[in-house]
């Protein structure tokens, strides 16, 4: 793993996550848990509203950390109820926390290669619907991560659980002052509440 992401990673504090948090984040922990004792394969995708900043976060973050805690068969996924494009804070946000950072294509919804690892294959990170081929269409857990998605989804085909963990839209303080700060305040509380879901999840094996 990259040393500046690893020494991100060694910084989560999870001590400071409130009761409230650790039960919202518990059926993603029964979830993943269930599927490590059976040795069957954990398919998660983060839904949000435009796939364009908190899905992509929780995503890439999930991914890195299921490598960390080395976690076989993980696969981790994101979609929205329509496509726009990762937004470049994102982006920032994620090379200043230690990720190695390829753009693969160009025009409106660019693909970015997000590396934790030298020897691991990079998340395609780019803007997609539900239905985009790109996810999988049975035996996941379908994560909310706004509230919009969340309302506006009552259904999601396929999905064996479906589970609310909302989080702030940093879009608020977009082209603010507070853009970057904001940005990092919100990756850095996804993974640290991913970071206590797989030491939960690891804390049982």
């Amino acid at each position: 793993m990259h040393p500046n992401l690893k020494q991100t990673i060694e910084s989560l504090d999870t001590s400071a996550l409130s009761n409230e948090r650790k039960e919202i984040v518990k059926p993603l922990i029964e979830y993943i848990s269930a599927k490590v004792e059976n040795n069957d394969p954990i398919r998660i995708v983060f839904i949000c509203t435009h796939n364009s900043r908190r899905s992509h976060l929780a995503q890439i973050w999930m991914q890195t950390l299921a490598h960390y805690h080395d976690i076989s068969s993980f696969y981790s996924y994101s979609a929205g109820t329509e496509k726009t494009a990762v937004y470049p804070s994102v982006i920032d946000t994620l090379k200043n926390s230690g990720f190695l950072i390829e753009q693969l294509s160009e025009g409106k919804n660019p693909i970015y290669a997000v590396k934790f690892d030298d020897n691991e294959s990079g998340v395609n990170a780019f803007s997609k619907e539900l239905t985009s081929g790109f996810n999988p269409k049975s035996d996941f857990a379908a994560i909310m991560t706004c509230s919009q998605a969340d309302e506006g989804c009552p259904f999601i085909a396929g999905a064996e659980k479906r589970i609310p963990i909302t989080y702030e839209d940093p879009k608020a303080f977009d082209n603010t002052d507070e853009e970057e700060a904001k940005y990092n305040e919100r990756s850095l509380q996804i993974a640290t509440e991913l970071q206590y879901v797989f030491q939960q999840v690891t804390t049982n094996l």
